[in-house]
């Protein structure tokens, strides 16, 4: 039996779009000054994912970064002209936490006015590089106009991940400003934090039938499910690189070569909508 025929609320689909050279774990060896003249594979890798989600009938949402939608605008507009939901992942993909408030305020209103204009769309959700959320980056965030922020990741000790005080795995869907809601990666809950289960790494490391069922256990459990992704991780061709700490290598290609299968095996065995779609439902939810 389909798992979306007995589990509610439905789960939420999420893609970051940038590209391979631009991943945390490749930054020791990739310079940011070096990444236009790598090989960009994001535009293939986006419009396979959109042929996938478009053979499900789903709509997702996309966190944009700003290099990307400035170098590949027509990708932008085959993303928003299939339904998907625009939204911003900043422009340069820095960790907040390594960026001032001003640094910080310049680059994701940048990127939200880029999406905006080449969409005609208004950006209201936001997702921070490598989830590095921070809770003075909330108050800018609503400044700018966002509405939600998924950038929480209530889990075990993670070496890049940023915290918001009163976040919990227990309570993955929270207004934490007024007006202005948190919607947490996926985790399996173990007490007031949990282990991740959220896509990424995770995903592509756990046999896809244990994934699923975690996935299914969280849905039965009366909590909504946001997953999440990236173009480089159904790409196993990308190149590879050289000098890699080992952690870091690990984290970045294990089991690329699966990937892409058992994503589209996710697409079909629960049933998907958007952050924004989502969000508006669990508000309608409480506020009933």
């Amino acid at each position: 039996m389909n798992a979306s025929s007995t589990v509610q609320p439905p789960a939420a689909m999420s893609i970051d779009v940038e590209d391979w050279f631009q991943v945390e774990n490749l930054k020791s060896v990739v310079d940011a000054s070096t990444w236009d003249d790598r090989e960009s594979r994001v535009e293939r890798n986006t419009d396979r994912m959109l042929e996938l989600l478009a053979h499900h009938g789903i709509t997702s949402t996309c966190f944009i970064l700003g290099w990307v939608a400035q170098r590949f605008p027509e990708l932008i507009s085959r993303i928003a002209d299939a339904g998907h939901e625009i939204a911003c992942h900043g422009t340069n993909h820095d960790l907040i936490y390594s960026l001032s408030p001003d640094a910080f305020r310049d680059d994701v209103k940048q990127c939200k006015e880029l999406l905006e204009q080449q969409t005609g769309r208004e950006v209201v959700g936001y997702r921070a590089p490598s989830f590095s959320i921070t809770d003075w980056a909330i108050d800018i965030l609503q400044e700018l106009g966002f509405t939600y922020d998924s950038s929480a990741f209530p889990t075990v000790a993670h070496d890049r991940y940023g915290t918001l005080e009163g976040m919990n795995a227990s309570e993955p869907i929270k207004e934490i400003r007024p007006g202005f809601h948190e919607v947490c990666v996926s985790c399996l809950q173990l007490g007031k934090r949990g282990v991740p289960w959220g896509g990424g790494g995770y995903f592509r490391m756990f046999p896809y039938s244990v994934f699923r069922r975690g996935v299914a256990r969280i849905l039965q459990g009366g909590s909504p499910y946001v997953f999440y992704i990236h173009p480089w991780e159904i790409d196993p061709g990308q190149p590879r690189v050289r000098g890699l700490k080992r952690s870091h290598a690990f984290r970045h290609s294990v089991n690329l070569a699966r990937c892409e299968a058992r994503w589209n095996r996710l697409l079909g065995d629960f049933e998907w909508t958007t952050m924004s779609d989502l969000l508006r439902r669990s508000i309608a939810a409480t506020s009933g």
